[in-house]
């Protein structure tokens, strides 16, 4: 038999999911469009699907087709074509759920990162031992490989904050999760610790919602990755639990403004310190 067709990665995906936003903008089927560029109207449906890779100048063929003037949006739709090697995640393909491992290509590609958790700590900011025991309290329970599996992926996901220029990344980190104990109070207190000397790093910011605020949630987590333009940016929700990605318009400006206003009732940077500190300090 021969070699199975590798998925299209979450960026392909999105590159046709765009050209097929502004095909519709445009008012056009994908047959009109097929017309206007010689191509067929099942090319045209497999370009938007991400199962057939395009050319840059075939993107901008696109674009002129579909009347697109935001230069800045071609011109990054352009850009998308140019990988073709596959990054270090989708070694993991087999190993974990796809949405992890998407989740891991976002994270990538993200000129900045915005995410915000109320029972775990966020996965960047996690220590071994931290990330170790939350997996083990998954439901179903994991074997002791795919724990390993997971806590090896999640520990390499954390590279991009270690980068030379690394993207801005806030986290807005619930009291209650700070106050978790998962894996017993040694691990808890190492946790703490690595978030307070990761709050330190000029391209971090942590803020906390302390007990007694309210503010808006969807009752998970969020994590929002901008793109290099607003309209490629993507939301995934509950990435730990099968999530999903999320990139309409509407949805997008949804969460950005509860991200916005979870912002406005945290504290600080400097006084979310000095809470995970005391709680530390109590452990």
């Amino acid at each position: 038999m021969p070699p199975s067709t590798p998925p299209p990665t979450v960026r392909r995906r999105r590159l046709g999911a765009e050209l097929r936003r502004l095909r519709e903008r445009a008012d056009l089927t994908a047959t009109q469009a097929g017309v206007r560029l010689g191509i067929t109207q099942s090319r045209v449906s497999s370009i938007e699907a991400g199962r057939y890779g395009v050319s840059a100048d075939r993107v901008r063929a696109l674009a002129r087709a579909y009347d697109c003037s935001d230069e800045s949006l071609v011109n990054v739709l352009a850009a998308m074509t140019g990988e073709r090697k596959r990054g270090w995640w989708e070694e993991y393909r087999e190993l974990l759920p796809a949405t992890l491992v998407d989740l891991t290509e976002l994270e990538h590609h993200a000129t900045a990162l915005r995410v915000t958790q109320v029972v775990n700590i966020p996965g960047l900011l996690q220590t071994i031992d931290y990330a170790r025991a939350v997996y083990q309290e998954a439901v179903p329970a994991l074997l002791p490989h795919e724990i390993e599996h997971r806590v090896s992926h999640r520990i390499k996901r954390q590279a991009i904050l270690h980068r030379e220029v690394p993207p801005p990344y806030e986290s807005i980190i619930h009291e209650a999760a700070l106050r978790m104990q998962f894996g017993g109070a040694e691990v808890a207190k190492r946790q703490l610790k690595h978030l307070i000397d990761m709050s330190e790093r000029e391209s971090v910011t942590i803020l906390v919602i302390p007990f007694g605020v309210a503010f808006p949630s969807t009752g998970g987590g969020i994590d929002y990755f901008h793109g290099p333009v607003p309209q490629l940016d993507t939301v995934t929700l509950d990435v730990a639990y099968e999530g999903k990605l999320i990139d309409a318009p509407a949805q997008l400006e949804r969460y950005h403004a509860m991200l916005d206003r979870m912002r406005t009732v945290a504290l600080g940077p400097k006084a979310s310190r000095e809470l995970i500190h005391d709680i530390a300090r109590a452990n």
